[in-house]
């Protein structure tokens, strides 16, 4: 019997019996619903696995305790998990798009990406939100019957959060809403928040273990500063470790608790009577106060400057570029150095949109790499004493 939550949740969330279907139809589950079904195929997919071992800030032979993309997804889960539940719409549909939401990430992070962007320029440029959607509806091969994991369309929405008019264009269903300047569901645009609020307060936390910033440091932003007074006058001989992790655990409490109390009023002052009433909305529903805004975006920008700026994240952003261009170039140049499944994804692709398809192979080729493997192959390709 096919579960019904239709009676729990908020006549505004997406509910599973009313979802747009999948590209591919298929019969209902027999035991789940259908964004449950989106969500464990995205847990058994191959893209999910490797997020492992893929770099956050911090490259993953760096160290074992440093996130990495795998676990940035499962605690962007758990913070959106928690404001969906408070504002009754599906916390299923809302773990499924933050699990999916960095498939398409390169190895090294925000480094890689940049540097295959620049080597796709000629040829449709690169973007993760693109390959992440890229990954669940084309390239994960896993079923007989299509390509990719066949998600529901408010999966997909969710994944995709944004994008240029050119490509959505592109991209038909998903694309639509870019076209006519909609909002995604509530479910997508708290996965799209909790995304910052997790990368916010955990770069900053993996900033202090590595060294980069200090306790002193991070007091330059306001709000690590207030809670650092919190905890202090609470646990005054609080030290080290204890003392980071009781500061980050209320900021991240604190804005949470912000985020869910705003959108609710906000919400409740829109009063859309359905998922399309919220799509139609000229403004996210979703969001935080202005005073919370503020300190989250003076957060980013401490964390811009005195840790992504950093000489060691610099010089590590620096290697990771030349990986990516080296491999890049060379496998353009001859396509016959890529493994035998991808030489042949080259060939059908160069075939059916000439370069910029063999570009596109490449691309996919390298986005879908780990750190480590991305090393690897680019020591096989340009070091003779590696073994190939």
């Amino acid at each position: 019997m096919k579960p019904d939550t239709s009676t729990q949740l908020a006549d505004y969330a997406a509910h599973d019996e009313q979802s747009r279907g999948r590209r591919h139809q298929e019969s209902h589950p027999a035991y789940r619903s259908e964004f449950q079904r989106d969500r464990d195929r995205i847990v058994h997919s191959t893209a999910f696995r490797r997020l492992v071992y893929k770099t956050q800030v911090f490259v993953n032979q760096e160290g074992d305790l440093y996130r990495t993309r795998l676990t940035h997804s499962l605690e962007v889960a758990q913070i959106a998990r928690t404001i969906a539940r408070a504002l009754n719409i599906n916390e299923t549909l809302t773990e499924a798009i933050c699990l999916a939401h960095d498939l398409g990430h390169t190895p090294f992070g925000h480094a890689g990406q940049d540097a295959l962007n620049e080597c796709m320029r000629d040829h449709g440029g690169f973007e993760h939100n693109l390959q992440s959607l890229r990954i669940v509806d084309e390239l994960e091969e896993r079923y007989a019957e299509f390509n990719g994991l066949n998600l529901s369309f408010e999966t997909r929405e969710g994944i995709l959060k944004h994008c240029s008019l050119k490509n959505a264009r592109l991209l038909g269903d998903v694309g639509e809403r870019f076209i006519k300047r909609e909002q995604p569901s509530l479910e997508a645009q708290v996965a799209n928040l909790a995304d910052e609020i997790a990368y916010n307060n955990h770069d900053l936390d993996d900033g202090l273990r590595a060294g980069l910033i200090s306790i002193d440091d991070a007091k330059e932003s306001p709000v690590f500063s207030a809670q650092y007074k919190n905890v202090m006058q609470q646990y005054p001989v609080l030290t080290g470790r204890r003392l980071v992790s009781e500061i980050i655990r209320r900021m991240i409490d604190q804005v949470v608790t912000d985020m869910v109390d705003t959108s609710r009023l906000a919400i409740r002052q829109a009063a859309p009577k359905n998922i399309d009433a919220v799509r139609q909305l000229d403004k996210p529903l979703i969001q935080l106060s202005p005073a919370m805004q503020s300190q989250h975006i003076a957060l980013k920008q401490f964390l811009r400057e005195r840790v992504y700026r950093h000489f060691r994240v610099l010089r590590m952003t620096n290697k990771a570029q030349q990986v990516v261009r080296g491999l890049f170039t060379e496998f353009m140049h001859s396509p016959e150095l890529m493994p035998p499944e991808h030489q042949q994804v080259a060939i059908r692709l160069q075939q059916a949109l000439g370069d910029a398809g063999r570009a596109r192979a490449v691309a996919d080729y390298i986005a879908g790499m780990t750190d480590r493997y991305a090393v690897l192959e680019h020591e096989r390709i340009f070091d003779p004493a590696k073994r190939s």
